[in-house]
């Protein structure tokens, strides 16, 4: 088929979400190569981003358009390329999220520097959504958040918390320094767990490098931030089972994570490929599948919109501090982790994406659990 008709049937799929190809809406695309209209055709969002990593389009507000896109279900008739459905097939044969493989994916994505999330995150380097309520800026955004896990658990000085998944020790900082309490964090990142035990020094913190499923002693209370997204779905249930054993039978179990609308078993092609290896986003039904039996569910508190202010402020970081950053990660990497940052904003804006925080307990909280917020 010729590029002509490809572009027309582009065009028209994407004029029913209010997108203009070469318009002058700041979410309007801006193609500057013809091959662009098959490659997004037959390769769906993969193509799309992939596309915009080789410069074949550019658009001025991409969280805007992907906004768009999605509040318009466009996603939904993107097709499948082979590599994402040989993805989808991978995913329902084999545990990707293994032991072994957890590493390896970590590495992918958490070990490529510490100074890019220096210079994209807060001062406390959260990598997770923050609380925006209140807030006017990304530092006070991400302090209130952890100040809301340590107020939704109830902290007391001299308890003992797990952190699983603690990255580069924000929490653990945060908890030890304000609420007394001792933290014993772990990661499967040797670059996170580095950096956390220079951040954390001098504090009754210990980090670990090592992986959720070998855990065998208890704590007061646990909580994990941004890290079930990386556990898979072959692996919910366990997960949900080490957390049980760890935890002591009056403690509090906090989980944030992102949700998705609706169960599936691989990522969004684009995300699997280029940023977060072998991840996937739980559903209602996964969640409630891996805990049943386990856990109450004492709150469930959804801010999936601050999730899209918490992707723009890291993007603005990102993008301020190129300049820093340029010479080691080059050009094509800058698009892709703009794609990356701001196609996520969209995703949240839109509601395609959830931000969930859980507080479970193991029998139930005697005359209830007071919800904070």
């Amino acid at each position: 088929m010729s590029a002509q008709p490809l572009q027309q049937q582009v065009t028209a799929i994407l004029a029913t979400a209010g997108v203009t190809v070469n318009g002058t809406a700041p979410w309007d695309l801006q193609v500057h190569d013809n091959r662009f209209y098959k490659r997004v055709l037959t390769e769906g969002t993969l193509g799309l981003g992939e596309a915009y990593m080789d410069g074949w389009w550019d658009c001025e507000n991409i969280d805007q358009f992907v906004f768009k896109a999605i509040r318009a279900d466009l996603y939904r008739q993107a097709k499948l390329g082979w590599r994402s459905v040989l993805q989808v097939l991978l995913a329902r044969l084999f545990n990707l999220q293994g032991k072994g493989r957890a590493t390896r994916n970590a590495q992918r994505h958490y070990d490529i520097g510490n100074k890019l999330y220096q210079l994209m995150l807060d001062k406390r380097m959260n990598y997770s959504c923050g609380y925006w309520k209140d807030a006017n800026n990304l530092d006070q955004a991400q302090e209130n958040k952890l100040d809301l896990i340590c107020r939704k658990l109830y902290l007391q000085p001299g308890q003992r918390v797990l952190d699983i998944g603690c990255g580069w020790g924000g929490f653990a900082k945060y908890a030890a320094e304000n609420y007394g309490v001792e933290v014993v964090g772990i990661t499967v990142s040797e670059e996170q767990a580095a950096l956390a035990r220079e951040i954390c020094k001098g504090l009754p913190i210990e980090i670990r490098l090592q992986d959720y499923r070998d855990l065998q002693e208890q704590f007061d209370h646990i909580v994990s931030v941004g890290m079930f997204e990386h556990v898979g779905y072959r692996n919910h249930r366990r997960f949900m089972q080490t957390a049980a054993r760890c935890l002591k039978e009056d403690g509090l179990f906090l989980l944030h994570t992102i949700g998705s609308n609706f169960s599936r078993v691989a990522a969004d092609p684009f995300t699997d490929t280029y940023i977060f290896p072998n991840c996937l986003i739980p559903s209602v039904k996964q969640l409630g599948s891996a805990m049943e039996h386990l856990f109450i569910v004492e709150d469930w508190h959804n801010f999936g919109p601050y999730y899209d202010l918490t992707l723009v402020a890291w993007f603005r970081n990102f993008d301020f501090n190129w300049s820093q950053l340029q010479g080691e990660y080059g050009d094509r990497f800058y698009r892709m982790w703009k794609y990356y940052l701001l196609s996520s904003a969209g995703s949240f804006r839109a509601r395609n994406n959830q931000l969930w925080q859980l507080v479970l307990s193991k029998k139930g909280t005697i005359g209830g659990y007071e919800a904070v917020r």
